[in-house]
Parts: C-alpha cells; sequence; structure tokens
C-alpha cells in the first residue's frame, strides 16, 4: 500500500523528493505521478483547484501507482482536512500553524476517534487506506507549516506536539515572517536562512521529519543534503512555463 509505505518512510525520516501541483490538469498530474517522485502535492489553497480538483488530483496520482497522493488544504479545519483524506490523500499539509494548539487541532482532524475527531465516511480512500480506523489513522501523516512570526517564535513546542509527522516551511510567507518585503527578498536572505536552519534542528531535536518547498531539483538537493527530511519540488504551472519560454527561445535565436 503505497500510503503505509510512504507514512512510514517520512517517520523514519528517509530522503523524499514529491512534486507540487497547482493545476487542475489530472492527466498531466498522472504523467508526473509516474515519474518516480514519493509524493506529488496537490494545492488546495493557493492552488488553481477547487474539491473536484483534488480528487481528481488523487485519482490520477494513484492511477500511476508509485507516489503517495497529499493535499495542502486550504485552512486548519475539521471539514477541509477530512473531505481532502475521504478523497484519498495520504496526509495533509496545513497551513498557518502559529503554536502547539494549532497543530494538536490538525492532528486531531486526522484521527478517527477516540484519537481525534474525523468523521467517518471514507468515500474514496476506504479503497486505498483503511478503511478501518486503526488502519487509517496509522497511514495518514499531517504535516505543520511553518510559515508565520509566530510558527517561527513556537517551533520547538509545534515539533514536540503528539501526533505530528512533520513540519514543512512555506518559504514565501517565512521570507515575510521575517522581515522581507517580497519572497525571496535579498535584504533579508541571512535571517531567512537562519530561520530554515531553526526549524530543521527543531523537527531533528523532536525526531519529526522537516520539509521545504523549494523552486528547483538543485535546491532541493541542497536543502536534503543540509539535514530536511523532504522537499518538494516548483509546480506544473511554473514548469510549463519555463519550458514553454526555453523553446520560444531556442527557436527564434
Amino acid at each position: 500500500m503505497v500510503a503505509a509505505e510512504f507514512a512510514e518512510k517520512l517517520r523514519n525520516r528517509d530522503k523524499i523528493v514529491g512534486y507540487w501541483a497547482v493545476l487542475d490538469a489530472p492527466i498531466a498530474t498522472e504523467r508526473i505521478a509516474r515519474l518516480g517522485y514519493d509524493y506529488v502535492a496537490i494545492d488546495g489553497q493557493h492552488g488553481l483547484v477547487g474539491y473536484s480538483g483534488i480528487l481528481n488530483g488523487m485519482m490520477a496520482i494513484d492511477a500511476g501507482g508509485r507516489a503517495a497522493g497529499l493535499v495542502r488544504v486550504e485552512a486548519n479545519d475539521l471539514t477541509a482536512i477530512g473531505r481532502s483524506l475521504d478523497a484519498g490523500a495520504a496526509g495533509v499539509i496545513v497551513p498557518l500553524i502559529d503554536d502547539a494548539a494549532d497543530a494538536a487541532k490538525a492532528v486531531h482532524a486526522t484521527r478517527y476517534p477516540p484519537h481525534g475527531g474525523r468523521s467517518y465516511g471514507p468515500m474514496r480512500s476506504g479503497l486505498r487506506i483503511g478503511p478501518k480506523p486503526a488502519e487509517a489513522n496509522a497511514a495518514t501523516v499531517v504535516l505543520a507549516m511553518i510559515e508565520t512570526p509566530q510558527g517561527l517564535a513556537n517551533v520547538d513546542e509545534i515539533c514536540a506536539t503528539p501526533g505530528l509527522d512533520g513540519v514543512y516551511v512555506g518559504p514565501s510567507d517565512l521570507c515575510l515572517a521575517v522581515g522581507g518585503a517580497f519572497p525571496g527578498d535579498p535584504a533579508v536572505a541571512e535571517a531567512f536562512e537562519q530561520a530554515v536552519a531553526t526549524v530543521r534542528e527543531a523537527a531533528a531535536k523532536a525526531g519529526i521529519a522537516a520539509g521545504i518547498h523549494t523552486p528547483n531539483g538543485e535546491v532541493a538537493a541542497r536543502r536534503l543534503a543540509e539535514g530536511y527530511t523532504f522537499a518538494s519540488v516548483a509546480s506544473d504551472v511554473v514548469h510549463l512555463e519555463q519550458v514553454a519560454a526555453a523553446h520560444l527561445e531556442a527557436a527564434t535565436a
């Protein structure tokens, strides 16, 4: 089972590489999911997808038979998290986690009673994850995004939250959180790198996974070499634009 194997690798802090999808383009998602990435994450927060896009994305990933499907949910909300898991996600990435209480709320939403508040209705997920609640609880991962000033200040307590499988750096918001005027602002490069190291070290101390979003494979490799245990690469829409621009440049040179 892909979900259970993925959960084991992530919790063991094995090196994992994933891909980020923001388009509601299941045929493209299916092809990407067959390439060998450990996971493909559907962006339900900033991506151009609604619930049908999440559902179609999960089916496309599953069709490839190689990658686990994750969802970055739109909010730390019981219903949003439950629906993504019911659609077949192997886990969720929860944005804007400020403190340990937020992290505990996210964990609670991913677990069936008596360990959490997830409502039982695995319309798709039961085909691949579970369907018994104990099996689903064991195979479902929950990752807390560290991207706010409060989240960075409270990262040690967040990482110590029981049931939390890992933390995930959102670099754009984290750059703003340390005073950047815009994502990638060189004026705060040193403070940003220190924040990235702080998150990585807090996760290592707590024995949980540490992940980060990256713009390309080269940066992903660097972050993994630094001690991050998983990294997501770019996004489908960014790569589509980059490749199209490169071909246009080659054709008109």
